[in-house]
């Protein structure tokens, strides 16, 4: 007894179907797939770029364009694919400390802070640095990890700078240098690598000594050093205050004696144009003149005298009524 004898003969659904019913199905089924195929394509082959984003578009693997902020086309079916890349936001890099998300603070991590300094000391300097991608194509696709590229420049460059200096200058008055020394050989290095990364600015956050006592003893030297400067300024700022009013009253002293030896000078002038007067007088009526300014003299010399009294050689003596001369 064979299958079909025994179970029956087996009831194919589709044997049942006749051929207006199969045309039917298969419209239907391609139906389905031009929807489909067209709902794949309707959102695959276009795309937007956000403002401060720039996009990169690969055909098949190939880079062929870049597009800048707004709405695009590109071919679909994972033809054309597009990268976003965020530039020209300043991103960061910390060293030395990393934020903890869980307790919400910042930890120290002491594998990057310390460093050894110029006259071998060891110092906890924390830094941070921003960045920004200036060049997407080669952000994607000149390394694979960019970022991580940069952090380790960085940590390079910081410690060779470091090392140049006393641990004083370090703690105290040269950060400024460092940071900008630290810049410059960053980006001179960065520039060698050449994966669309740009270093915008390097900042000491904090620099320490790794014991409490070698830390109190540098705060204090630094205290000294601003109170230093303080006084310094507060000098400059009294020199400032004095030195005008000093010359002020400079100028004051010299105006009055100008003043005073002009009208010496004026008086001399008088006195010499009076006296070329009185001599020209005398030299037409010698004893006239001469009388006149001996009563003159008298009454300049006696004021107020009513009468004078004048002995001779013989003992007589004269009275001279003074206001009959002046009168």
């Amino acid at each position: 007894m064979n299958y079909n004898q025994q179970y029956g003969q087996f009831n194919n659904p589709f044997n049942n179907i006749t051929p207006e019913q199969k045309r039917k199905i298969k419209r239907v089924v391609i139906t389905v797939i031009i929807v489909v195929a067209a709902l794949i394509i309707g959102t695959t082959s276009w795309y937007t770029v956000e403002e401060k984003q720039m996009g990169v578009v690969t055909t098949f693997g190939k880079v062929t364009k870049t597009t800048e902020a707004g709405f695009h086309l590109k071919l679909p079916f994972g033809i054309q694919k597009v990268y976003k890349v965020d530039v020209n936001v300043h991103q960061k890099i910390e060293i030395g400390y990393e934020y903890d998300e869980k307790t919400g603070e910042y930890k120290t991590l002491g594998n990057e802070s310390k460093m050894i300094t110029g006259d071998f000391n060891i110092v906890n300097i924390d830094f941070f640095v921003e960045y920004k991608i200036y060049d997407p194509v080669k952000y994607l696709f000149s390394s694979i990890n960019p970022e991580g590229i940069l952090k380790s420049l960085i940590q390079s460059q910081i410690r060779t700078v470091v090392s140049a200096y006393k641990v004083e200058d370090v703690l105290t008055t040269e950060k400024a240098s460092i940071q900008m020394e630290c810049k410059e050989l960053i980006t001179e290095e960065l520039e060698k690598y050449d994966i669309g990364l740009q270093l915008i600015d390097v900042k000491i956050q904090d620099a320490e000594a790794p014991t409490e006592e070698v830390i109190a003893a540098f705060k204090a030297v630094e205290t000294a050093k601003q109170d230093k400067e303080t006084a310094l300024n507060e000098a400059k700022a009294y020199e400032n205050q004095k030195l005008p009013e000093a010359q002020a009253e400079s100028d004051k002293l010299i105006q009055e004696a100008e003043y005073k030896k002009q009208n010496r000078i004026n008086e001399a002038r008088q006195q010499i144009a009076m006296f070329n007067a009185i001599y020209k007088e005398y030299e037409i009526n010698p004893s006239i003149t001469k009388q006149r300014m001996y009563y003159e003299a008298i009454e300049s010399i006696l004021p107020g005298v009513k009468l004078i009294v004048i002995t001779d050689e013989n003992g007589t003596q004269t009275l001279l009524p003074i206001d009959k001369f002046t009168s």
